[in-house]
């Protein structure tokens, strides 16, 4: 690092290092937040999973996502619909299938506090339809209680 001397002419040498301490704090920072909000982004309809000692399934592609919450309501990814509607949407999601010829995967996240028999029929729609590939979401815990 140059000092400048204070001898002279009292002028003062022009620094040519640039201080890059505040831009890797910054930096930091903004990992961080990324950081914490990147796992608060993937659920959009807040359920009240049960828990299970399973271990999380690797896959290639995103799944739809079926989701039930605790008053019974219906949703398909994040927008609403109704019990009415469902058959005709899976009969949609079944209708895409990929080059292999299997059909989407869906995940089924139905809330703990719910009805053994509106999951149930939910399955049942997903079975007509021809959706074999579902995966029922729980939260990795100790088990049943």
């Amino acid at each position: 690092m140059n000092l400048p001397s204070r001898s002279g002419r009292g002028r003062r040498a022009p620094m040519a290092e640039i201080n890059v301490t505040p831009l890797v704090d910054v930096m930091l920072v903004l990992l961080i937040i990324f950081m914490v909000t990147a796992p608060l982004l993937t659920t959009g309809v807040p359920v009240n999973l049960p828990d299970s000692r399973a271990k999380a399934l690797e896959q290639e592609q995103k799944p739809e996502q079926i989701s039930i919450d605790e008053q019974g309501r219906l949703f398909l990814n994040e927008d609403e619909i109704s019990d009415a509607d469902l058959p005709a949407k899976l009969d949609a999601i079944a209708a895409r299938k990929d080059p292999d010829g299997q059909v989407p995967q869906i995940y089924l996240r139905a809330d703990r506090a719910l009805d053994y028999g509106r999951v149930m029929r939910v399955m049942g729609e997903l079975n007509r339809a021809g959706l074999n590939r579902v995966s029922l979401v729980t939260v990795e815990g100790a088990g049943p209680r």
